[in-house]
Formats: C-alpha cells, structure tokens, sequence
C-alpha cells in the first residue's frame, strides 16, 4: 500500500508551483493567472526516509527501494464550482481516490501576484473550498439515493441502506462534512461510504503557503490556520512554494545550506509526507537483504501477519512466524548476522503489533 494525497485550493495559491516542488517533475505548467492547471497533474513521488539509506549503507544490496507517495493536483476551485464554475470541479473525480486532501491556502501578501478574492484571508479560502466539497458530495449522495429508492422497493438491505443515506444527507445539507457524521462507523454506512468515496469523508492537512519572509516566523494568517486546524483536529504543515521550487535540482549539501539560510531544516516534502502519515496513522517497517533494502508502508498497530500481506497475499495466508530486529539494534550492531549473535533479533508470531522502523524476515507456508 501506498500514501495518496489530493492537493486542493484556490486559484493561483501556489498549488501548481508547489507541486512541481514536491514531484520534482516541473510538469505542472505554473503562471500568474488563474486556471493555468488546466487537467489534473498526477506523480509518484519516492517517501524520503533517512532510515532507509542507513540500512543500505550497513546491508550494501543491488537495489534501494523507497516507499511512495501519490500526489494529485487539480484546477483551482472556485465558488460555485459545483455548479460547474471554473474548471476545478471537472477533475474532482480524481480526488476521491486519494487518502487525504492537502488544502492550500495563500498566507502572504503580494500585489504583484492575483489572488481571485481579491484579498488574502486563508479562513474565507478554506470555507470556500470546504463548501464546494460537500456541495460536490451531495451532489454524489443525491444520485445514490435516487438508486437506493428504487432498489429498496424490493430489497430490505437496500432499504436499510437508504434510510443511513437520507440521514447522511440532511447532515450534509446542514453544511456538515462526511466526516464529522456522528454515525458513520455503522456498518452500513461503512459500506456506503467505500462505495461513493465522498471527499468530505477524508483527512485533511491544512498547507499554509508563505513566501520566504514567512518561514522563520509564523505570520497572523500562518497562526490563523494553525488555530482552524486545532479546532477542526487537522494537522497544518506550513511552506513556502516558491522556495521548494528553488530547491530543485540542488543536491543534499546545497539544499541543506540553503533551507538553513531561511532557518528551515526540513524540506516541504519531508513535512507533507511526515504529516500525512501522522493523519492516516501510518507507519513504515524494512526488509533487508543482498537483493534489495526497501521500506513498506502500513496501518500503526497492525499484526505482523496483516504486515506481510502487503508484500504478498501469501505472505499473510501462510503467516508462520516473524523474525524481527528493531531499527535502533539493526544500526548499533550492523548487521543480521551481529543482530542474531547479541540476541536482539526476536521471534514473533500472529499477534505481534508491528512497529515504526522494524526491520521484519517472514516465513510462510501455502
């Protein structure tokens, strides 16, 4: 499994430039005017995880293979996108698929770059925004009952089914988002909401944009945000675009001298990504070996059985038992064969909760 994330906004906020940022792909055509992101713009992105190219140096295999992470960028959204205005709503497809939504808003002034309200204010931006997805939803919403209605004429699931659906409706319509739905964990509703993938029904991570006079300092609208956030119990990552595009193509050295300049010393990559996992209640675990090092993403609290499934379905259907060495030992005694020999590497079996930083051997039978 992987980490997807849809990254939303305003017009001319910096989604664009960002993007080509984080992907390093410059294939997000960026300008000053609004709509310049015209179709949705998709990239795979390796997770960048210190952890694993210690590994690496220690096991010294033929491949090094990251964990990633999806990034989709669409239009600009605008008021009344859900009624077709702009071009943001045509691509709001490719949003449900994603596992969180990164919501951008402009958090400096700039009279030379055009901010479609007219002013800056990132809490009008987010409601805006905000107000277009659950319109959207219930757009969505609105044609599964009018499926469900006939269905449930002559199927009592589909009746049930219909009757979470109206109610999920009239709390939406109330200008409430999917996720806040008191009742959503019903078994019914679970299934619901799988199946229409509102947008709403996701995470979000709050992305306040600065320029580069807002990195050391949190601005008013920077604090703005982060006050919203821990209202609504969102994490809020703060940037600055247009220094991540500055850092392309610099190497380790330079990128580090030159986020030190602005008193930064994580990149907005490493931020976003740090918090996505955090939002999701992700986690990574490694494999080690001559053939490859790689990292694999999974739920926290998962058992070691669920683990090996997402290398293989048979890895989890013939789980056996799990030879497993912490990070902190694996690094301190250098290798599996030191690891075994101090006594550090554990056996464990179907109901070990795997950790952060694991680096895991499964045996398997089918």
């Amino acid at each position: 499994m992987g980490l997807s994330i849809g990254i939303v906004g305003l017009p001319n906020v910096g989604k664009s430039t960002l993007f080509n940022a984080l992907t390093k792909a410059q294939n997000a055509e960026a300008a000053n005017y609004p709509f310049c992101t015209v179709e949705s713009n998709k990239a795979i992105v390796p997770v960048p995880d210190e952890r694993l190219f210690k590994l690496a140096k220690l096991v010294n295999p033929a491949r090094v293979v990251n964990s990633t992470v999806d990034f989709v960028d669409i239009a600009g959204l605008v008021k009344g996108a859900s009624k077709g205005e702009g071009l943001g709503n045509q691509f709001l497809s490719n949003i449900r698929a994603t596992d969180a939504i990164l919501e951008v808003v402009r958090c400096f002034e700039n009279n030379d770059i055009v901010h479609i309200g007219g002013s800056i204010d990132p809490l009008r931006d987010i409601e805006v925004i905000e107000t277009e997805l659950i319109l959207a939803d219930v757009q969505t919403l609105d044609k599964k009952i009018e499926g469900l209605q006939i269905l449930s004429k002559g199927d009592k699931n589909a009746k049930l089914i219909l009757e979470d659906a109206e109610a999920l409706m009239k709390f939406m319509n109330e200008g409430n988002n999917a996720l806040s739905y008191p009742e959503r964990d019903k078994e019914t509703l679970q299934a619901l909401f799988n199946d229409l993938r509102l947008m709403t029904a996701k995470k979000i991570i709050y992305c306040a944009n600065v320029d580069e006079n807002g990195l050391a300092e949190d601005n008013g609208y920077v604090k703005a945000v982060q006050e919203y956030g821990e209202s609504k119990g969102a994490d809020v990552v703060k940037i600055s675009a247009k220094v991540e595009e500055e850092l392309v193509g610099l190497d380790d050295a330079e990128r580090v001298e030159f986020l030190s300049s602005y008193g930064v010393k994580e990149n907005g990559l490493e931020k976003i990504i740090r918090n996505g996992f955090h939002t999701l209640g992700l986690a990574s675990y490694f494999t080690a070996g001559p053939k490859e090092v790689r990292a694999w993403t999974i739920h926290s609290g998962w058992k070691a059985p669920l683990a090996a499934g997402v290398i293989h379905t048979d890895f989890k259907k013939g789980f056996i038992r799990a030879e497993v060495i912490s990070y902190n030992d694996y690094v301190k005694y250098g290798s599996e064969t030191a690891c075994r020999s101090a006594g550090v590497m554990r056996v464990e079996g179907k109901e070990y909760i795997v950790q952060d930083g694991d680096i895991m051997n499964f045996l398997f039978n089918v």
